[in-house]
């Protein structure tokens, strides 16, 4: 008898000299026992039930997390609030309130009131004369749409005022 001969994978040979594997040849190498199938659909039907319930779990642990930070808001709320009232039980503060908010005075005092006290920094300019001729300026929108563009993707989102 003859020695059996070793099969060899076919390969195809490209202009670069890259073999290529045939992958039928492969796939059919491949052999799947009943025990293997078994554990392959339970594995299978294991994620298909845990999925949609790991979905769940995580959409829930997301609201437990915001109804905690608007717990912990509304709590600093009240905190805020309870100083506020402790502040209004002070005459003194009253006082303060009623001079600065209302103009309230003594009787007796004289009060001032200072018009037109802002720095002549924040004061706005005047206006400069408009010109009579028509002037065109030349516009490249492109590398400015980019610059916005690239800018609002690389940039944090905006965080939530609360």
């Amino acid at each position: 008898m003859a020695p059996a001969a070793v099969r060899k994978p076919r390969t195809r040979t490209t202009s670069a000299e890259t073999p290529r594997v045939d992958v039928r040849e492969w796939a059919s190498g491949i052999r799947l026992s009943a025990f293997s199938a078994i554990m392959l659909s339970l594995v299978v039907l294991g994620a298909w039930v845990l999925v949609p319930t790991l979905g769940t779990f995580i959409d829930q642990r997301q609201k437990i997390a915001a109804l905690e930070a608007s717990v912990q808001v509304s709590e600093d709320q009240i905190v805020a609030l309870e100083q506020e009232r402790e502040r209004w039980q002070d005459p003194a503060y009253i006082t303060t309130q009623a001079r600065e908010r209302l103009y309230y005075v003594k009787p007796g005092e004289v009060v001032y009131l200072i018009d037109n006290d802002l720095d002549p920094a924040a004061l706005p300019r005047e206006q400069d004369p408009v010109s009579d001729t028509l002037e065109e300026k030349p516009a490249d929108w492109m590398p400015q749409l980019l610059r916005t563009l690239t800018s609002a993707g690389l940039s944090d989102t905006a965080a939530v005022a609360r």
